[in-house]
């Protein structure tokens, strides 16, 4: 899960911290700031992109909207219709997750061939926990074995990135020249799955750097000069 910077509350011409009327109109701000990404399975849209909150601007069990939720800035990710919809209204409690907009959430989970992500076996077993629940609260561990539904094709499409990914790699060990890396940046820009990328790259600092710098709002702060994963700043990995 990329680990993004959504940056201060965005202004307007004169320097004031806008007030959002309705949470849809920061979408576009959020773009801006994040790309057109979902903050949680990594897939590019063009459109369908929601904003979303962090904690629910109307949790179960409650009648209207919390206010405080429902317009704060901080409050607010993108995310695509299936991851949404999974985490629904469930009023979390944010120390229980990772957090892609707090927490260095590339440390947390593993991508592997066929497009499943796991925790990471390098955190405690306090941490993989953490992680499993934010797989679980997003829905990133569902496959056609235990979600037939059609309509949410989240780890096919992460199987066919991670092969698309592989072949390139393969192609760049043939045709290494720095127009070819760049070609790779485009496909990854116009596909996104950022930590899929990542991961089969990941013993090429080169193209590590490259794809950190190529979609916006990635937390550069987050590694090293070579690519390698640090922990986050005050984040819990």
């Amino acid at each position: 899960m990329r680990p993004v910077n959504r940056g201060p509350i965005p202004t307007d011409e004169c320097g004031n911290e806008i007030n959002f009327n309705e949470y849809q109109d920061a979408r576009g701000k959020l773009i801006e700031r994040l790309g057109e990404t979902c903050s949680y399975c990594e897939m590019h849209l063009d459109s369908s992109l929601a904003v979303e909150h962090v904690k629910p601007k109307k949790p179960e069990g409650s009648n209207e909207n919390i206010q405080e939720r429902e317009l704060d800035w901080h409050n607010f990710l993108l995310a695509c219709v299936n991851c949404n919809s999974t985490k629904s209204n469930k009023d979390v409690i944010l120390d229980d997750y990772f957090w892609p907009d707090k927490d260095n959430t590339f440390r947390a989970f593993t991508y592997s061939e066929g497009g499943i992500i796991t925790p990471s076996s390098e955190l405690s077993a306090e941490l993989q926990s953490k992680a499993n629940a934010t797989i679980k609260l997003t829905g990133l561990d569902k496959h056609p074995l235990n979600n037939p539904k059609a309509s949410d094709r989240r780890w096919i499409n992460r199987r066919e990135i991670w092969n698309i990914a592989v072949q390139a790699k393969e192609r760049l060990s043939r045709n290494d020249y720095d127009d070819f890396r760049e070609q790779i940046v485009d496909t990854m820009t116009g596909h996104a799955y950022w930590s899929i990328w990542m991961t089969v790259f990941r013993d090429d600092s080169d193209m590590l750097n490259r794809f950190i710098k190529a979609l916006a709002g990635t937390a550069e702060d987050c590694f090293d000069h070579s690519g390698m994963p640090l922990q986050r700043p005050e984040g819990q990995v």
